[in-house]
């Protein structure tokens, strides 16, 4: 029963929109970003692609939440990343007050997530850190809470404005599966210069 809530915590947490993406069209096909020119090729550092989530479709239709490309690890790790611009111009870098209010928009919703996902003890530092991977800075924290099964869940959620757009990255790793915080260091410091180049 543990193994299905935590395969379901997953879900929750890889899709950033807890509820609405079963409701997206979703793809197997890598592809370019069209707003921002990244490409999203079917490896990245190691990472393996997985599918797409594109809420600009129908049934959603909201463009300003982007895109989303969902990959994993040999370790097992889930990393997501979302495109979106909220229907507005973002700022480079992730030190800008447009940045830093998503970022807190971001966080409260993981929160709510957490709490609607019946985990419980969550817990995250009281102020977000800068983490840069190649030449790119992230306004990041890792966050965790606690299943109903007595295992830790954690995610580091990671936001930036590159080229007109947010980025948003998320890893998720599960202590009962033998991941660590360095897993997902390193699966970080790998996939993201691949991706961002």
């Amino acid at each position: 029963m543990s193994r299905i809530r935590d395969v379901l915590l997953a879900a929750v947490l890889l899709t950033g929109l807890a509820g609405a993406a079963s409701a997206q069209t979703q793809s197997s096909t890598p592809t370019t970003n069209a707003g921002t020119k990244l490409n999203f090729a079917s490896n990245l550092g190691g990472a393996t692609f997985e599918r797409s989530v594109n809420y600009s479709a129908p049934p959603a239709n909201n463009p300003g939440l982007g895109m989303s490309y969902f990959y994993s690890t040999p370790k097992r790790l889930a990393i997501s990343v979302q495109v979106f611009d909220l229907g507005r111009r973002v700022p480079s870098g992730s030190d800008n007050p447009t940045v830093i209010g998503q970022f807190n928009s971001e966080l409260a919703s993981a929160e709510q997530q957490f709490k609607y996902a019946g985990y419980t003890a969550f817990q995250k530092p009281s102020v977000p850190s800068t983490c840069t991977y190649g030449a790119v800075s992230f306004r990041c924290v890792t966050y965790s809470g606690v299943t109903q099964a007595n295992s830790r869940i954690y995610s580091k959620l990671l936001l930036t404005g590159f080229r007109d757009h947010f980025i948003k990255i998320r890893i998720d790793w599960a202590q009962s599966h033998q991941q660590t915080a360095a897993d997902a260091e390193a699966s970080l410091q790998s996939f993201i210069p691949a991706l961002m180049r």
